[in-house]
């Protein structure tokens, strides 16, 4: 009895800060995208009407009722969470760091490690590991990346011969993938990995060091004024 009124409590001192989480978020996407409430409550009331409407002409309003409720409130979830994440990629594109970002949240079975490569010009190769192989995620000047991609796809084929290398310009020109897309088109590529080869990998890597090792940098989109220290190790 004891542990379940602790359960209780906890789960209920837990849903004010959801509740808040989801203001905050209306509140952050509504300033990128401002029809956001109105296009919401619309699907959520086309989706009870239609169901509604359904019901009483079966005979059964009560039943459809219920259900185009719980539908109604399913849809506009899903409304809101492609709108809040459009908004959210809208407000990061464009700012150093931003790839770095999206590549903690890309799922389960990959290793990101951040700013493996940079130059003094905020141009940066991040890394991510998965079964698929190695993934090298680059932001800034496409024409700057070109030779930091290739030297450091040149050490990853030296250290891991048996492992293969993938690199990603992130942007909106020819050959490169928009921010948004980024983590789509790395859940795409072809798993040729088992568990014990991730993780033989992974720690090959982290026994190489990289940037990350010698820089300590915040994490998230990285502020726009930070500039390489003189004594770092550029590549």
């Amino acid at each position: 009895m004891a542990r379940k009124a602790n359960s209780d409590s906890a789960d209920a001192a837990a849903e004010p800060g959801r509740l808040k989480q989801i203001a905050l978020t209306y509140k952050m996407t509504r300033k990128a995208d401002p029809k956001v409430g109105l296009v919401v409550a619309g699907v959520g009331i086309v989706t009870f009407g239609v169901f509604l409407g359904i019901g009483f002409l079966i005979g059964h309003p009560v039943y459809l009722g219920i259900l185009g409720f719980v539908l109604a409130f399913l849809a506009m979830a899903i409304i809101f969470g492609r709108r809040a994440e459009r908004a959210a990629f809208g407000q990061m594109e464009g700012q150093p760091g931003a790839a770095a970002a999206v590549l903690q949240n890309v799922g389960r079975g990959w290793t990101t490690t951040p700013a493996v490569a940079m130059n003094r010009n905020q141009d940066v190769v991040h890394r991510a590991v998965g079964k698929a192989g190695i993934v090298l995620v680059a932001e800034g000047n496409p024409n700057r990346l070109k030779p930091l991609l290739a030297a450091e796809k040149k050490k990853m084929n030296r250290i891991v011969v048996d492992v293969p290398v993938h690199d990603i310009i992130v942007g909106n020109g020819d050959g490169q993938v928009p921010l948004k897309k980024v983590r789509t088109t790395m859940l795409k590529l072809p798993r040729v990995l088992s568990g014990p080869q991730v993780t033989a990998t992974n720690d090959r890597l982290r026994a190489m060091g990289d940037l990350m090792s010698n820089m300590p940098l915040p994490k998230g989109p990285m502020p726009k004024g930070m500039r390489m220290p003189r004594g770092g190790k550029m590549r």
